[in-house]
């Protein structure tokens, strides 16, 4: 009995102490754990991230994964909280993502209109020498394009059999001219045809010898710009033996598109550079606007008259015209700049600062546009006057919103931010391809067919830029306008033909320019509006055979953020190359 009672009690001890090992362990208090949450979310609550790729999240400070700039602390506001839709930025952020903001106020619009065109010589001023009588080319006295003449100048030397017997009927009929003046006045009216003077006649006459040859004379001043005939050639009356173009007064024909047509105006002035003469500007006014659209080019030419000393402005030069035209109709409206919209499909948003609070807090608010006029749009809906919206840095503000959950240009509803990070058991790449904002397509499958190669176009142009080729990224442009001019305008129907005549009237000019830059930073510049257009017509026509991505860069475009199109997701920036190739993120993928 004791040795049982010595091992129940040391049983019962064990048992006691594994129940009290497992209490400790095991054993918690709701009240304790509730605790604990909070103060480990409270400790980890400090989140930093990045001022130009807020997707970026980190739990302690460092450098931003993508362009290495020093992450800042991200925090929320009460007024943000308080209302759901507002973003708080802190004065730091918005000072790193160069966020700024102006009032909006009423003005009297002007838009600028940039037109590109040439010089072109005045028709009016156009002759052509000509041979007044058949005969054979015995020697060229001007011998070369380019070569200028004067007025009464001799051109060539032109043996004619006619003329031959045409002065021996002179001669004959001189000797009877008292009987029968009728004959000899026609003789002499036959020469005269043949553009032989009277003192010509009268020498032929007094000498009773037969000219074998006649003299062709230069009947204006300019220069020879074509030469027909070669020595020994037989020509036939009227035939062409030179061009001649008057250089002292010359045309500008700038290319006005569909778009710009209903801003210009006879009597316009318009100053104008021409690309060989650096530094020299020139002013004029429109003298004439065609009243007939090319139907290739979409374009109706303006036609600028100049007077031209010392032949410097010369045929098929480059000239860059730019047009203030008063919007009369728009006066007393709201304007606000360019970079202040942020375009997603049709819709168009800014960013506005509460009036009331002196904390940086913004809203999104949806705008309806009116013309565009070069830096600014005109507004007709959405703003009152006084109201203080963000013009720089909105791209930062709108991705702050995303990452939130709260409404945004891809978000118009709000809700959960489709970031890398995400609660829904998504991977990083499949949040990427899942399609946000999708629109229904206007296109048909032959309009998408008509257009790949414009597209195709676009995406060369992309990757030599991002592959610092100044050569192939012009003539990816060069080949751009091409596909552009190709594409039949009757594929377009209904919605997807006002669509394509705005976007193909905006693209077309910046293509074009493209023939007048030397370096690719400028290229890149221009890359930028183009871009813009074709993610236009990539979300109106689209989807495409496979997905686009439309991705960003908030640090291109003097850090206000440039957008363009990419058939991968990976990031191969075109406006920075090699110095910055990775730097961006995809916003939005059309498929």
């Amino acid at each position: 009995m004791k040795i049982f009672s010595n091992k129940y009690v040391h049983f019962s001890l064990i048992l006691m102490g594994g129940i009290f090992l497992g209490w400790i362990f095991f054993h918690s208090s709701p009240t304790t754990d509730e605790k604990h949450d909070h103060v480990a979310e409270a400790a980890s609550g400090e989140v930093w991230t990045c001022a130009m790729h807020p997707q970026i999240r980190m739990d302690k400070p460092g450098k931003c994964p993508i362009c290495a700039m020093d992450l800042i602390p991200l925090t929320q506001s009460g007024t943000a909280e308080m209302d759901p839709a507002a973003i708080h930025l802190t004065k730091e952020a918005a000072q790193l993502a160069n966020v700024l903001t102006s009032v909006v106020s009423r003005q009297n619009p002007e838009k600028e209109l940039r037109l590109y065109g040439k010089v072109q010589a005045d028709e009016r001023l156009l002759q052509n020498q000509v041979a007044h009588i058949s005969g054979r080319i015995e020697k060229l006295l001007v011998n070369f394009t380019g070569e200028p003449v004067t007025k009464g100048q001799k051109l060539a030397i032109i043996y004619s059999p006619e003329l031959v017997t045409a002065q021996q009927e002179l001669l004959e009929a001189a000797k009877t001219k008292q009987t029968q003046p009728e004959i000899y006045e026609a003789s002499k009216e036959k020469l005269r045809q043949w553009k032989l003077t009277d003192s010509q006649i009268s020498a032929i006459e007094s000498s009773g010898n037969v000219q074998a040859n006649i003299e062709v004379e230069s009947t204006t001043s300019g220069i020879i710009t074509a030469r027909r005939v070669n020595n020994g050639d037989y020509v036939s009356q009227g035939s062409v033996l030179y061009e001649v173009s008057d250089l002292s007064r010359v045309w500008i024909l700038f290319d006005g598109y569909e778009s710009d047509l209903p801003f210009l105006e006879i009597g316009d002035k318009i100053d104008f550079t021409i690309q060989s003469l650096p530094g020299k500007s020139f002013s004029s006014s429109i003298m004439f606007i065609d009243p007939v659209i090319d139907p290739v080019t979409r374009v109706a030419k303006v036609r600028v008259e100049i007077n031209n000393p010392g032949a410097k402005l010369k045929p098929e030069m480059f000239a860059t015209g730019l047009v203030k035209a008063n919007l009369g109709e728009f006066k007393d409206k709201l304007v606000i700049p360019r970079s202040a919209v942020l375009w997603t499909g049709k819709r168009s948003i800014v960013y506005v600062k509460h009036s009331d609070s002196d904390e940086l807090v913004f809203k999104i608010r949806e705008i309806e546009l009116g013309p565009y006029l070069g830096n600014s749009y005109v507004v007709l809906n959405g703003l009152t006057n006084g109201e203080e919206i963000v013009t720089q840095g909105a791209f930062s503000v709108d991705a702050t919103a995303q990452l939130e959950g709260k409404p945004s240009m891809m978000n118009q509803e709000g809700g959960e931010a489709m970031t890398d990070h995400n609660h829904d058991g998504n991977s990083p790449l499949e949040m990427e391809n899942m399609p946000s904002n999708a629109t229904k397509s206007v296109a048909s499958v032959e309009v998408k067919k008509a257009m790949q190669p414009l597209f195709d176009d676009y995406f060369k142009m992309k990757e030599a830029l991002a592959n610092d080729d100044f050569k192939q990224a012009k003539a990816a442009g060069t080949s751009m306008n091409t596909s552009l001019g190709s594409i039949a305008m009757n594929l377009f129907r209904d919605e997807a033909h006002a669509i394509w005549m705005k976007q193909s009237s905006a693209l077309k000019p910046e293509i074009q320019h493209l023939e007048h830059l030397d370096d690719i930073k400028d290229i890149r510049a221009n890359f930028i509006a183009i871009s813009k257009v074709m993610i236009t017509m990539a979300e109106s026509f689209g989807p495409f055979a496979v997905p686009y991505y439309v991705q960003h860069c908030p640090m291109a475009d003097s850090n206000k953020g440039a957008d363009w199109l990419s058939k991968e997701s990976e990031i191969l920036n075109p406006y920075f190359g090699n110095a910055m190739l990775s730097c961006g993120e995809n916003i939005k993928t059309i498929q």
